[in-house]
């Protein structure tokens, strides 16, 4: 029973994060129009992904920017063709976010502060370059073989998502990681993060 309670806090967890993403993609961002109809834009919406992965874990924090970012594209005519690329990246931002943070660094196990400080500047750094890397990437091969579009302009998009994701990068590195250790003890006190034990670095 308290297995299944877990589980369902951590559900309604993930929901909050999801609606985190989906509301700053959605209403904070500068969105910028490309050639072939498509857009690119300046956004915060990874913070809150990374942000949900240190909370919750890879896995639901994954879940959460994939299912609140893919939403948000769904809702959006201009991104809705990309939702798919979209669910699958943020998912691997998570995933691996969470890999960095709570399998490598264990930062739930820690009450050091500078060791909680670094691994979560550093898993929140790895998710952020793998989709700095991963999204002009992906989105070339989506444009193109997907949606169809001639390869120049399947290549300008590339490059201006390549301009766009790493600054977006830099904003959500700095803003999840302000977050994060200025929330988390609110978030141990409240029992949205467990499982603390005395670890040094």
């Amino acid at each position: 029973m308290e297995r299944r309670n877990e589980t369902l806090i951590k559900l309604a967890q993930t929901g909050l994060m999801a609606a985190l993403c989906f509301v700053t993609f959605t209403f904070l961002q500068v969105k910028i129009p490309l050639p072939g109809g498509g857009a690119t834009s300046f956004h915060v919406g990874n913070a809150f992904c990374v942000l949900a992965a240190l909370i919750l874990g890879g896995w639901y924090g994954g879940l959460a920017g994939a299912i609140g970012m893919g939403i948000a594209d769904m809702m959006d005519p201009v991104y809705i063709t990309g939702a798919p690329k979209t669910f699958v990246l943020k998912l691997c931002i998570g995933l691996i976010t969470g890999l960095v943070a709570h399998r490598i660094a264990k930062i739930n196990e820690s009450t050091d502060k500078k060791y909680i400080f670094r691994w979560s500047a550093a898993a929140s750094a790895a998710g952020l370059a793998f989709n700095v890397i991963a999204d002009p990437l992906v989105g070339f091969f989506y444009n193109k073989y997907i949606l169809g579009q001639p390869q120049q302009i399947a290549e300008v998009l590339a490059k201006w998502s390549t301009a766009a994701t790493f600054v977006n990068a830099i904003l959500s590195l700095v803003i999840a990681g302000v977050l994060y250790n200025a929330l988390r003890p609110v978030l141990m006190k409240t029992g949205m993060i467990r499982s603390v034990k005395i670890k040094t670095a």
